[in-house]
């Protein structure tokens, strides 16, 4: 017999920010008669702006201190009876849905120390060999460095090799290093930027110093899944999607630049990828949570880059696009729980784009933008720099100055129109 949930609890809560996708996604429910209620608990410190675009969406934007367990129990009892589920989209604020967790221990929710584990790098890093020495690369912890670190990270790890700030979340600080003088440098500005990392670690309560991972640079090709994994831990996964990084067009930068599905791996393939990520998810103990998993395809097989416990950057819309396949709603009903709804059937291809501009600096033009519009493969353009802004890199914690979703049932006419992107989109600096 079907499990029928009860009635009078119908509040989803979100933690934490919400973006823009999980925006539209709640406005487009509410329009086809979805009769939940959506409350959004926002930080003390979030931006007015920001709280002010919510409060357009969510039934209630309601605010706590994150880090004073007093301030969330006070925010919550009000409506905790009512409570149906709760999710957090935010991987640089998922500490804010660690914190909330013991607050409403009837939700099927992670666990705290899973959440925690999974947005540290060196924590996840540590799990992974613990759980499965082959699917992560060799990695050293540094709280500080020096002419024998260097040597040690030669000897133990090589090059080229990854230097990671843990905790920080995207591509802040990521850079690969293929000699001593490029370790040196990176390590130099890394170390010189501790008052972020302080600020991070002040944020989760910690009283660790702070940590950055050098690991072992892996060659192969990027590939991302996305899924839900159940309070049982029952894995669920979509269909893989194809990565290429800023690195690989020429970019000292590791940003997402171009996210393309349905990919061609064949199915010993993709069977091969879920194992691997299915080994990540059981190393940090996910439940009750959507995932977004990336990894290497190498010559040794598949290896984890990492694992976030959220739906992926664009991967809502890219699985509607291709597959028909609402992973907001599934990242919801994994909670509740209900049985997530899961197409493979692929409708056509499509993709989704990060354009930086090649050089840092102030923006003196853009061209090419109707052009772009006017391409048939385009969804939707989102702009984020104009002419007068600063540009940077990721790495340098950058915004990318245009964000792009395509769509087109043929794969060629889609890279046709990703090609003439990359050749009309020009930002000058």
């Amino acid at each position: 017999m079907k499990k029928v949930n009860n009635p009078d609890k119908n509040i989803i809560l979100v933690i934490g920010p919400a973006p823009i996708a999980l925006r539209n996604w709640i406005i487009d429910r509410k329009a086809k008669g979805d009769d939940r209620r959506y409350f959004n608990l926002q930080s003390n410190a979030q931006k007015k702006e920001i709280l002010d675009k919510c409060r357009e969406v969510f039934d209630q934007v309601l605010q706590c201190k994150f880090s004073d367990p007093d301030s969330i129990r006070k925010v919550i009892k009000p409506f905790e009876k009512d409570l149906l589920a709760a999710t957090s989209r935010s991987e640089a604020k998922m500490w804010y849905f660690a914190n909330t967790i013991p607050h409403i221990p009837y939700l099927k929710t992670p666990t705290a120390q899973s959440l925690k584990w999974s947005v540290d790098k060196i924590s996840m890093r540590k799990r992974f060999k613990t759980y499965d020495q082959s699917i992560t690369p060799k990695f050293k912890v540094l709280k500080e460095y020096g002419r024998n670190t260097i040597t040690e990270i030669e000897k133990n790890i090589g090059y080229p090799c990854v230097v990671k700030p843990s905790g920080l979340a995207a591509s802040l600080l990521v850079t690969v290093c293929y000699h001593q003088e490029e370790l040196e440098k990176s390590l130099g500005k890394v170390f010189k930027k501790v008052n972020i990392l302080n600020r991070v670690y002040k944020e989760f309560q910690s009283k660790d110093t702070p940590t950055v991972l050098v690991e072992e640079y892996m060659e192969g090709d990027m590939y991302s899944i996305d899924g839900v994994v159940s309070a049982r831990g029952k894995q669920y996964f979509y269909p893989p999607v194809f990565v290429k990084t800023g690195d690989k067009i020429g970019f000292d930068d590791f940003f997402g630049y171009l996210q393309m599905t349905p990919t061609k791996l064949k199915k010993n393939s993709v069977d091969d990828m879920e194992e691997v990520a299915g080994k990540a998810i059981k190393a940090l103990g996910l439940r009750s949570t959507a995932f977004h998993a990336e990894l290497l395809r190498t010559e040794e097989g598949w290896k984890m880059i990492e694992i976030g416990p959220r739906v992926g950057g664009f991967r809502s819309e890219l699985y509607m696009q291709s597959f028909g396949l609402d992973a907001a709603a599934n990242d919801i009903a994994i909670r509740i729980p209900e049985k997530p709804v899961i197409s493979k059937k692929a409708k056509g291809y499509s993709a989704a784009m990060k354009i930086f501009a090649k050089k840092e600096g102030r923006i003196k033009s853009v061209k090419g933008v109707k052009k772009v519009q006017s391409l048939n493969s385009i969804v939707s353009m989102k702009q984020n720099r104009k002419k007068g802004d600063m540009a940077k890199f990721a790495k340098n914690g950058g915004k990318s100055a245009f964000n792009l979703i395509l769509f087109n049932e043929s794969r060629a006419d889609l890279l046709a129109d990703i090609r003439r992107i990359e050749k009309t989109l020009i930002i000058e600096v």
